[in-house]
């Protein structure tokens, strides 16, 4: 079978692919961030032996063998990708999307070649449409004009005494915030690039009027230090195009201290974010992979999306904290002030308009 190195995402799914190293000098983050970054993502069974083959594959199966390297003391997006041997070959098991298979592909395949280790024995296979709508189908929640609130931070942004519900891959709550409904739901597994906007079209099938992402970006401009400040906006640089959205936060956010607003690009990995690439889009403002899907589909389903993250990185300049280090205590303490700032927000707002 003939095998091709790191093609477009448009290429057909089910094909098998070759995963091709990064050229690491090149890489925003540095080759010992950059590492550090690899480390803690790779899975178990890649670190401490050598296999025929590794192949990345889109299925969740939490039966397979699960990471020594799944985050703790957290509730929410603590699950990496599971593994299931198969004599010396390796089957990586990501949770099913375009960008999140193809993601992390590219970071087994740079980590082995930044450990000396053979990386032409990492391929992946994109899984088939039907098999990323069904995962995302398993989310089943009552939703009767709710906001939504989805994605990092939610422990201390969802009521302290409520109850979470869980169901397969997810949990929530609902609470009433000024007179609206509001619903947190958080994933134990990613929901990477091209999944977080099939979750938001769930959530509009399923009900919801609104639905706010909280999370991380990384800043493109050099003199925004992370974890000093929050980012919203209402644009994304989507495969070229610029997509806009009808923001739930409006200009009320924007009219908040310490909040940056701006233009975003989606980029499917991390790994992708070289200096050619920030020479490219360094005109912009933040970078994540999940905000343009998001913000499209909520556009195609006639709902509202705002996003207000944590800027968690610098990509065009070096600063202590990146996304290596996100578990010091410094890092974890100058989040949580940013988090209460981002629920008064969210609560300011229901509160000059609730419905």
């Amino acid at each position: 079978m003939s095998l091709r190195p790191n093609p477009p995402l448009a290429a057909a799914t089910g094909t098998v692919l070759r995963a091709r190293p990064i050229a690491v000098e090149g890489h925003t983050m540095g080759p010992d961030s950059l590492l550090r970054y690899l480390q803690i993502k790779v899975h178990h069974l890649i670190q401490k032996r050598a296999w025929d083959s590794i192949r990345v594959v889109g299925g969740y199966d939490r039966q397979a063998v699960v990471s020594e390297h799944e985050k703790t003391g957290k509730l929410f997006n603590v699950e990496r990708p599971t593994a299931e041997a198969h004599g010396h070959d390796l089957v990586i098991k990501a949770f099913p999307g375009t960008d999140y298979v193809h993601h992390y592909a590219l970071i087994i395949a740079t980590y082995l070649a930044m450990t000396g280790r053979p990386a032409d024995t990492v391929t992946y296979q994109l899984p088939e449409p039907v098999a990323c709508h069904h995962a995302i189908q398993q989310l089943e929640l009552d939703l009767n004009g709710d906001l939504v609130v989805v994605g990092w931070g939610l422990t201390h942004l969802a009521p302290a005494d409520g109850v979470w519900t869980r169901g397969p891959g997810y949990a929530w709550q609902r609470t009433v915030v000024h007179g609206r409904r509001v619903t947190y739901l958080g994933f134990l597994h990613s929901i990477w690039g091209d999944v977080a906007g099939r979750v938001v079209g769930r959530l509009a099938e399923l009900g919801a009027r609104d639905v706010v992402y909280v999370g991380k970006v990384g800043a493109l401009a050099p003199e925004i230090e992370p974890n000093t400040m929050l980012a919203t906006g209402n644009e994304s640089l989507l495969d070229g195009t610029l997509v806009q959205w009808r923001d739930f936060f409006g200009d009320f956010v924007a009219a908040q201290p310490g909040v940056h607003t701006g233009i975003h690009v989606t980029s499917p990995s991390i790994l992708l974010e070289n200096r050619d690439w920030l020479t490219k889009h360094g005109e912009h403002a933040f970078v994540d992979p999940e905000i343009g899907p998001m913000g499209a589909a909520a556009r195609h389903a006639g709902i509202g999306f705002g996003y207000l993250h944590v800027i968690s990185n610098n990509l065009a300049r070096h600063y202590p904290a990146d996304l290596s280090n996100e578990r010091h205590r410094d890092v974890i303490q100058r989040r949580a002030v940013l988090v209460n700032q981002i629920r008064d927000i969210i609560a300011d707002r229901l509160a000059a308009s609730p419905i």
